[in-house]
């Protein structure tokens, strides 16, 4: 199969917006605006490699893993160009998907639909007929103008690399769109049904627009709860959210016995009708004695990343009498978010007691509960 790059063009410095910081490093739904076209990208089994084409304004926040970032130009095709450049070894008949970072909607469908226009075309981009009426004004005068064939053109715009790097070549340094190049070169280019929810974020009012159209449907939405006990054993600490806290005493289990991340791996299975943690990681089963229990927790969120699915936000509240648990519930936000690589803000971390009823009441243990909201990837 043709190899399939995926370049993102995120080297504008997004002035319109108004906004502290360009808007592709924005935050929108509890990521940055840039990074739910590299997520969108990166979970495509087609696509190969992944390019991002940035200014000299990248936040010290965005640290991507999955794509390799090279500078930008003067000018958006100067940087389209640079993006092309960096492709290693492409052959004439490669597939290219340059998209905007500024066009945070984008879908597996739409990637679809692009790919398989290549089949015919040397290139294609996603379009929505003009719905509006259109009018031209001069002086103090209006004009209306035919709406008939007429299209708002989107990203991301696919090319058959050999047509767009030579019409690329051929052209001025400062074009409107990728399509000018190869439609100058009398090459024929497929429109293919585009999407609302790509509509492109330009000025402030578009963040509040861009993320009610990304916001899936709550009909869409899984909720999952789980909840672990384990008891005290001899010991000087327990771990809660992979955060050692020194105590006279620690939990017993085969694995680590985190009884929070326990807890929220059972609440991501049971979201997904996936089982529990034991039916995935037996306590008879010695591969897991002394474990620790952010593999399961990583494990679970594999699952259902399989499924099109992620997590929104988890919520863990610990009970017990002792240890105090809330001079360390920073570090337990904190660590749980960087290993689910979720926005601080998506974790909530809580403890609380029984007023001295029942075995957490009586010292015997801690006891966790945690619930969890995941949300589709694949929204069309």
């Amino acid at each position: 199969m043709n190899k399939v790059i995926a370049i993102i063009v995120a080297a504008g410095q997004g002035r319109r917006a108004e906004s502290a910081r360009a808007k592709q490093w924005c935050d929108l739904n509890g990521r940055q605006v840039i990074e739910w076209s590299i997520e969108a990208f990166r979970t495509h089994p087609r696509i190969d490699e992944i390019i991002v084409v940035t200014g000299s304004d990248v936040p010290e926040d965005f640290t991507p893993t999955h794509c390799l970032c090279v500078s930008g130009g003067a000018t958006r095709t100067l940087s389209v160009r640079n993006g092309l450049n960096a492709i290693n070894a492409p052959q004439d008949d490669a597939i290219v998907l340059i998209h905007d970072a500024a066009r945070p909607g984008l879908t597996h469908k739409v990637i679809d639909v692009l790919l398989d226009a290549l089949n015919t075309h040397a290139a294609a981009a996603p379009a929505l007929p003009v719905q509006d009426a259109l009018k031209r004004q001069t002086d103090n005068t209006l004009e209306t103008v035919s709406r008939e064939a007429l299209f708002r053109v989107q990203t991301p715009q696919a090319f058959r690399f050999g047509a767009i790097s030579h019409a690329l070549e051929e052209a001025s340094d400062n074009l409107v769109d990728d399509l000018a190049a190869v439609e100058a070169q009398g090459i024929e280019v497929k429109l293919v049904r585009g999407s609302d929810r790509l509509h492109k974020i330009t000025y402030t009012e578009d963040f509040d627009m861009v993320s009610r159209l990304m916001a899936p449907p709550v009909s869409h939405m899984r909720i999952g709860k789980g909840f672990d006990v384990h008891a005290f054993e001899p010991g000087d600490h327990v771990t809660l959210c992979g955060v050692k806290i020194p105590h006279s005493a620690s939990l017993k289990g085969h694995s680590d016995a985190d009884a929070a991340w326990h807890a929220l791996t059972d609440a991501i299975l049971g979201a997904a009708a996936l089982g529990d943690i034991g039916d995935h990681f037996p306590p008879s089963d010695d591969r897991w004695k002394d474990a620790d229990s952010g593999m399961f927790l990583k494990h679970a969120q594999r699952l259902v990343g399989e499924l099109g699915l992620a997590i929104g936000n988890c919520d863990i509240t610990v009970i017990c009498e002792t240890p105090k648990v809330k001079p360390h519930r920073e570090g337990m936000r904190v660590r749980t978010a960087e290993l689910l690589d979720l926005p601080l803000e998506a974790v909530s971390v809580k403890a609380t007691t029984t007023e001295g009823l029942g075995f957490t009441g009586r010292r015997e243990g801690i006891a966790a509960e945690a619930v969890v909201t995941l949300y589709p990837t694949t929204t069309d």
